[in-house]
């Protein structure tokens, strides 16, 4: 069967009713133009679910200042993605972690102390193989600085920042240099998982986050996520090659078979990120001595 091309991330996607306005071949020579620019991380929508959820795991002390500014937060919480839009070559790094440039499983060729990966890899490889967890470890402190100085409208601001790159650490596809499916011949496997899947069927997701935890140390953890992210990409890969079995095209039945093999890993993994959001919030909150939080 001939390899199908991506389709373009625009939430709910019936191909056929795209087909029957300008016809298979102008559906997939565009698609094919604009898979190439599509950012290989969870989509808007996926942060955005995360984040709010990210709000409920939080304690009694903290909880009233996040839920007062839940919807700034949600909202912003996807500034990253528009960043990572406008200026791609600059922001990329930050979204993502190639690990398979640095060995095998479970890649402990890569110091997890950012000076010491410079120092033994150079910056320019380090950058090209991605950045996300030193950039969460880095934003887990420019909330707590936030807090700590009682800068509210920072910390609101640090912490849908903070959201998005947690978030991003639980995408599988952000942790692989198959990030688009090329390397297997699954073109758009990254879409259909962490953006369509979840557009589509988002409201069955029975979601039930943690209580918030204390983290240790936000950037090993944050290595200790995209590992465990990884872990489950060879489940997904074959997930998409069964679904696609006996289909020209990625139509109700594709996504309705994908989901029955491959919906746990997303819901598990977007719950996960939830827990993890809160707790990256939590942890903040604590190492900045615990300070009283506004209610509003």
């Amino acid at each position: 069967m001939e390899p199908m091309s991506p389709l373009i991330p625009m939430g709910p996607i019936n191909i056929k009713s795209l087909r029957g306005a300008c016809g298979r071949a102008a559906v997939l020579a565009i698609a094919a133009l604009i898979a190439p620019m599509i950012a290989h991380a969870w989509g808007a929508s996926s942060v955005r679910l995360i984040t709010n959820k990210g709000v409920d795991t939080l304690p009694a002390e903290i909880q009233p200042f996040f839920e007062a500014n839940r919807d700034f937060i949600v909202r912003h919480s996807t500034d990253p993605l528009d960043s990572l839009a406008k200026t791609p070559a600059v922001e990329r790094p930050n979204h993502v972690l190639f690990l398979e440039r640095y060995g095998r499983f479970p890649y402990d060729a890569l110091p997890r102390n950012y000076k010491a990966a410079i120092e033994k890899y150079g910056k320019a490889k380090v950058q090209a193989g991605g950045e996300l967890p030193w950039e969460i470890g880095v934003y887990s402190e420019k909330l707590t600085n936030a807090l700590r100085a009682h800068d509210w409208e920072q910390a609101k601001l640090m912490a849908a920042y903070l959201a998005d790159y947690v978030a991003e650490a639980h995408d599988p596809f952000n942790t692989t240099l198959n990030f688009d499916g090329a390397q297997s011949n699954q073109p758009g496997v990254n879409v259909r998982f962490d953006t369509t899947l979840i557009d589509r069927y988002s409201h069955f997701f029975p979601m039930r986050p943690n209580d918030a935890a204390f983290i240790n140390d936000p950037t090993y953890h944050a290595f200790d996520d995209c590992l465990e992210s990884h872990a489950w990409l060879e489940n997904i890969l074959l997930a998409d090659q069964h679904a696609r079995v006996g289909l020209s095209d990625f139509n109700d039945e594709y996504y309705d078979r994908f989901y029955d093999q491959a919906g746990a890993i997303v819901i598990r993994q977007l719950t996960d990120a939830s827990t993890d959001v809160g707790s990256y919030w939590l942890t903040a909150w604590i190492n900045a001595g615990r300070p009283d939080l506004p209610s509003h």
